[in-house]
């Protein structure tokens, strides 16, 4: 491996190494606006200079495009290479405007930091400054041309990574325009990620602008919640109101970047029309009498109907810890459990669970490095969109991609990769030593289907009807769950008590509602007579197991409670006074419509209703070991938690 000296540290990195990267690795940060360690290396910004001063090559250089090789003595810090450097963010600022204090962006631009970093404080051109027209770039976009670097970030991830078509550059010279042929949303599904790649206010989130700083923003470590894939993501919450999601970086699961479901899909978090207080009849009430009118709800139906003839009810939607708590909760009233109403998802989920092992359950690196990739009667773009990616840069490198079953009923986007349409699974050529995997949604396929699929050899991703079904159905497994559906066909169920579940119409007219917990409102609430609400991901701690088995920890990222925009203005002058035009602020000791709870501290307040046990930690046992799984880490696959002969 090359050895140089760097800031005469001496360094010691894989070959095919940047300077850039490896001063890096020993804590030296080069200023930089092209380079980004996902995209392919441009040279364009020009600010990434370093000197040589000894070594196989010498004088000023670019660190992004310089391979580290033996003998190299490099200065970041050289004279010249300074002189380079601020003459570099001196010429990019000649026509940036000035407008740091107005624009979206301030706080936390990459052009600001290396800016101020550089010394450069006085604009000596005084030229007119070249200006553009901006273009309408959809509802989650906002377009800001005036401000651009001409980095080509934006147009690398577009076209290179994201296999867009609709965004380019056009232009000569010192005229270039990053933008679309003609005014319109954005067609990719990944179109967000310009906002987090560029190193300026180019492009902002349209639906977070202006409404706070960087460093007005509560976040921590989260993960999406929309699909199984399990993105990592940052959302930033201000006043308990979610205004913006930022991909979070983790290389075993969506690397730096998420789709625009899992960016701007978020009003559903901040909405009026959320359960926030506890409900008894439909009529508000507080949260200690609502926990005892579903208790006794619950002993009264068990009295005249016997435990067996109620069902506690959970979700895919569900945490790990809800999940388990669940399970002891039924333990305690003696009553089954379920995961999942219908009788195919819960099939086809269970089965993948079974099926997948340390061996078979490829990671994303393993479609990444793929020779031959089979997609098998699914919708990638909505059952996990960013493995597209993943199947994208595989089938740049030259794997060979299948489509077995055509497309999906209702499919809206396109692939951004070409592939090759094939009848059957046998079509598909993974014999001959390929690096095969197949990929395919596990909800509503046959356990003999799955089997079939795994016969072929190849590596297995099976997409899972919820963002924690992975989760749900290993401890369906452990714990002898039911499905909901054929429990209520048998004649033995009559009643239900439900934790953040969804109940298809013909199941939920044939059972009676005793209580409900959910963070949303649907046909089980309305049905309910007693309504507790729970918090969502936002408002929790948690840990989520993805399609691959990878269970990864996520935290609170604001209290609960309504956000102050838009807060009634009871809130802000005194309840028996007419509120005024402008309200009196009034001091107090709780959070209005913090009344939600986690779904598994719920279930535990219910147990203990009932004469359970008190839980204070719902990882317990085998699981016990994920209580300290770091939420910023990678995560870890289960399957050494977790044996096969448990789940069979």
């Amino acid at each position: 491996m090359p050895k140089l000296i760097i800031d005469d540290i001496p360094v010691e990195v894989p070959p095919g190494t940047s300077v850039l990267e490896a001063a890096r690795s020993v804590g030296i940060t080069i200023p930089h606006f092209c380079y980004h360690p996902a995209l392919a290396i441009a040279a364009a910004c020009r600010l990434c200079a370093v000197k040589l001063l000894d070594g196989p090559v010498k004088g000023i250089q670019m660190s992004c495009s310089l391979p580290a090789q033996d003998g190299m003595v490099v200065s970041t810090t050289d004279p010249e290479a300074l002189k380079m450097r601020s003459l570099v963010i001196e010429w990019l600022m000649l026509n940036h405007p000035h407008d740091c204090p107005v624009c979206d962006e301030g706080g936390e631009c990459l052009l600001q930091d290396f800016t101020i970093a550089g010394g450069h404080s006085r604009r000596r051109y005084v030229g007119k400054k070249r200006t553009f027209q901006n273009q309408y770039l959809g509802e989650g976009i906002h377009h800001e041309m005036n401000r651009c670097i001409e980095c080509y970030r934006c147009v690398r991830f577009y076209q290179e990574y994201a296999g867009g078509t609709d965004f380019g550059v056009t232009g000569s010279a010192g005229r270039v325009y990053f933008g679309r042929f003609a005014e319109g949303a954005l067609e990719s599904p990944f179109s967000g990620n310009l906002v987090d790649i560029c190193p300026t206010g180019v492009f902002t989130d349209k639906t977070g602008r202006f409404r706070a700083r960087y460093w007005d923003y509560e976040f921590a470590p989260a993960v999406c919640q929309h699909c199984s894939v399990g993105c990592n993501t940052s959302p930033q919450n201000f006043q308990r109101e979610l205004i913006k999601i930022v991909a979070r970086r983790n290389d075993q699961v969506n690397g730096w970047f998420i789709c625009d479901r899992g960016r701007f899909d978020k009003e559903y978090l901040n909405g009026p029309q959320r359960p926030r207080y506890p409900e008894i009849g439909g009529a508000p009430g507080e949260y200690r009498l609502a926990l005892e009118a579903a208790a006794n709800r619950i002993s009264e139906f068990c009295l005249q109907n016997g435990p067996a003839g109620l069902a506690f009810v959970g979700s895919g939607r569900l945490s790990l810890e809800g999940c388990l708590v669940l399970a002891e909760l039924a333990r305690v009233v003696g009553a089954p459990v379920s995961y999942f109403a219908e009788a195919a998802p819960a099939q086809g989920s269970l089965a993948a669970v079974r099926l997948l092992n340390e061996q078979n359950a490829a990671r994303i690196h393993d479609i990444e490095k793929a020779e031959c990739i089979a997609l098998f009667e699914l919708d990638l773009m909505e059952e996990g969109a960013m493995l597209s990616l993943a199947v994208r840069k595989a089938s740049l490198a030259g794997a060979q991609v299948f489509r077995v079953g055509g497309a999906r009923e209702g499919e809206k986007r396109q692939l951004p990769f070409r592939y090759q349409e094939v009848a059957t699974l046998d079509e598909v050529p993974f014999e001959g030593g390929s690096k095969g995997v197949v990929i395919c949604g596990a909800g509503g396929k046959s356990p003999e289907l799955l089997s079939y699929l795994a016969s072929s050899g190849a590596r297995l991703v099976m997409l899972q009807p919820g963002p924690n079904a992975f989760g749900a159905a290993l401890v369906s497994l452990e714990r002898k769950g039911a499905t909901l559906s054929d429990l209520v066909e048998s004649g033995q169920i009559k009643a239900v008590v439900c934790f953040e579940a969804d109940l298809p119409p013909w199941l939920l007219e044939r059972v009676e509602v005793l209580a409900c917990a959910d963070w949303k409102r649907g046909g089980l609430t309305e049905k309910a007579s007693v309504l507790l609400p729970t918090t969502t991901w936002v408002e929790s701690n948690g840990t989520s197991i993805n399609y691959e088995g990878r269970a990864q920890r996520f935290l609170r990222s604001r209290p609960a409670g309504l956000p102050l925009k838009g807060l009634d203005p009871k809130y802000y002058s005194s309840e028996t006074e007419a509120v005024a035009l402008h309200p009196p602020h009034v001091h107090r000791n709780y959070i209005p419509g913090g009344a939600e709870r986690e779904a598994w501290r719920v279930m535990a307040d219910l147990m203990l209703e009932l004469g359970g046990e008190p839980v204070n930690e719902p990882l317990t046992g085998t699981w016990g070991k994920l209580r300290d799984l770091d939420p910023e880490g990678e995560g870890v696959r289960i399957y050494d938690l977790v044996s096969a002969q448990e789940l069979s």
